[in-house]
C-alpha cells in the first residue's frame, strides 16, 4: 500500500488540498495538514498545544467540509498556525486534534488566510489500490 501524503494543488484564486492515506481518518488529517502548510511551513511550528475539534455530517464528503471549516475557524479565533493533526473517524463523526502554537507573523511568515472550505471539488473515495483520498477547494 502506498505511503501517505499531504499536497496542494493550483486552482486559480483559491487552493486545492489534498490528503491521501491507508484510511480515511488518516487522507483528513493529511487535507488539514495540506490546508495549514498554505498558511505557514509546518516545519516552523512547534507543535506545543492540542487544541480538540469535533464534527459530525450525514456523509463523507461534508463530514470533510465541516473539517476543514473547523479547522480554519480555530486558527482564526485562536490565532494559531497548525503543524500536526489527528482525527479519528466513526459513522460520520470526527473526533480530531489539531497541534500547533500561537502564530508569530516574523518567524511563520503567514502566506495565505483562508477564508473556508467550498463544495468545489469535494471528493472523499477510495482509490483502487485502497488509498483514501480526501480533497477540496479552499477560498484563501
Amino acid at each position: 500500500m502506498a505511503a501517505g501524503r499531504a499536497e496542494q494543488f493550483p486552482h486559480g484564486a483559491d487552493i486545492g488540498v489534498r490528503g491521501t492515506g491507508a484510511t480515511s481518518a488518516d487522507a483528513f488529517a493529511r487535507a488539514a495538514t495540506a490546508l495549514a502548510a498554505a498558511v505557514a511551513e509546518p516545519d516552523s511550528v512547534s507543535p506545543t498545544e492540542a487544541v480538540p475539534i469535533h464534527c459530525s455530517a450525514p456523509n463523507d464528503r461534508l463530514l470533510l467540509y465541516d473539517w476543514l471549516n473547523a479547522v480554519i475557524f480555530e486558527m482564526a479565533v485562536r490565532r494559531m498556525v497548525f503543524s500536526r493533526f489527528e482525527v479519528s473517524l466513526r459513522d460520520h463523526d470526527l473526533e480530531g486534534r489539531a497541534w500547533g502554537e500561537t502564530i508569530d507573523p516574523a518567524r511563520h511568515a503567514p502566506a495565505v488566510e483562508p477564508k473556508g472550505a467550498t463544495m468545489t471539488g469535494l471528493k472523499v473515495d477510495q482509490a483502487p489500490d485502497g488509498t483514501w483520498v480526501a480533497e477540496c477547494i479552499v477560498d484563501v
